[in-house]
């Protein structure tokens, strides 16, 4: 929701301007819609909880395994969306069974009732999967980059096909991606207009004056632009609720959806487990028997 309205799928800054020409705005009115500021998620979190109160909702529909907002259904996004290959979804899973953050009485929105806990399902499925990365790669900046060496000597000496998931390769991929996507919305930020081409005026008498200047705001607008030789905006895109796709098709290997965790999984009584016994917590490093 807050990433539609900062790319404007949403109107909420300016939203005056796509008002009918009978609604008139006047006195505190102006000051309501006149906003400089993007939505914060905290804010609007909170606001929903304190509005769903105080409308006096009754409890929401129970938030089962085929719900979106269920933490299994949000993990196979969110691994999608991270570029992580596709087992990783039995471990969410399984993670999610063992602690009963998939159960309907712990999801529902019950607005008012104070003892029932308010879930952020996307926190939380992106901390589900935090774990199994955890439980897997350890992430002590030593034991995921052991692990990815030795994947990447099992691909080099492989002739079956199908490759090992490395962790190496997957960060190198997805840091330059997530560099060339901060690097265009802070462009897109840089040049973004607060002031709309509709422009609010306080009374009937300066409405001329305000139209007049803000005309003149936009042929200097346009003839600077001329100038730098900037290209012209390109056609807004339909919003997606994916920020980035990968493909299978390439043929860059950038893709990891159907790469395999057999290099970093042990079968012990005939359940896959991980190769790393211990789960690193704290922010100091491992002690060594020593």
């Amino acid at each position: 929701l807050c990433r539609f309205v900062v790319e404007g799928h949403i109107p909420y800054l300016n939203v005056f301007q796509h008002f009918p020409e009978k609604m008139k705005l006047c006195g505190l009115d102006l000051k309501i819609f006149c906003v400089e500021s993007w939505p914060v998620y905290e804010e609007v979190y909170n606001k929903m909880l304190e509005l769903a109160a105080f409308l006096d909702l009754p409890r929401f529909p129970d938030i089962t395994d085929s719900c979106f907002l269920h933490p299994d259904m949000l993990c196979m996004k969110y691994l999608m969306e991270a570029n992580l290959p596709d087992e990783l979804h039995n471990w969410t899973c399984r993670v999610v069974k063992k602690i009963c953050i998939g159960e309907a009485d712990f999801l529902t929105l019950v607005p008012g009732n104070k003892s029932t806990r308010n879930v952020k399902y996307d926190v939380l499925a992106a901390a589900v999967i935090v774990v199994v990365l955890k439980l897997l790669f350890l992430l002590d900046d030593h034991y995921e980059w052991l692990l990815s060496d030795f994947a990447e000597e099992r691909n080099k000496n492989n002739k079956e096909g199908g490759s090992y998931f490395e962790f190496k390769k997957w960060y190198k991929v997805i840091k330059c991606s997530l560099d060339v996507e901060q690097k265009r919305l802070d462009e897109e930020k840089a040049k973004y207009l607060w002031r709309c081409e509709k422009p609010l005026f306080y009374s009937a008498k300066k409405k001329s004056k305000v139209l007049k200047r803000r005309q003149m705001v936009v042929n200097l607008q346009n003839q600077f632009g001329k100038l730098s030789g900037s290209a012209q905006p390109a056609e807004k895109p339909n919003p997606s609720s994916f920020q980035l796709s990968w493909s299978e098709e390439n043929t860059d290997g950038s893709c990891f959806y159907g790469h395999s965790l057999k290099g970093i999984l042990q079968e012990k009584c005939g359940l896959l487990t991980a190769m790393n016994p211990d789960y690193w917590l704290c922010t100091v490093k491992l002690c060594t028997e020593k």
